[in-house]
């Protein structure tokens, strides 16, 4: 086995900025993470979670929706390297050390309709993050 530099690795791979630093990132740094992902799909219309405070907590911990707030923080690769494993509401729940009143103002059908734009998501989990 050959020892590479850290530069020699990453001309031949991606290293994240998780391995990198090894203390885990705290809770408003991840909720602001996952606003500026928000941020970069400013103008799209994202999914709704419908009527989530009346589903059972065993399925709502698993309610999901393509295209939603939730996929959006899923799809960041900095996020997933931190540890966010899905884009279900029990996902994120553990990982942004967020309530489920929270995550339901974030993303329910009862605040926005079917659809609310991501800078709203955005703004709604920045709301957040202030108090965390």
């Amino acid at each position: 086995m050959r020892h590479k530099s850290r530069d020699e690795i990453r001309s031949i791979a991606n290293i994240l900025p998780s391995a990198l630093n090894p203390r885990p990132m705290p809770k408003r740094e991840r909720l602001e993470r996952w606003a500026d992902a928000l941020d970069r799909e400013r103008g799209r219309l994202l999914k709704t979670l419908f009527r989530v405070e009346y589903v059972l907590r065993a399925r709502r911990m698993a309610l999901r929706a393509d295209d939603s707030p939730l996929s959006i923080a899923y799809k960041n690769p900095f996020l997933r390297a931190e540890g966010l494993t899905g884009d279900a509401v029990g996902d994120a729940m553990a990982f942004f050390g967020i309530t489920e009143r929270e995550l339901h103002d974030i993303l329910c059908f009862c605040h926005y309709g079917e659809a609310m734009r991501a800078s709203e998501a955005a703004e709604r989990v920045r709301a957040v993050a202030a108090h965390a």
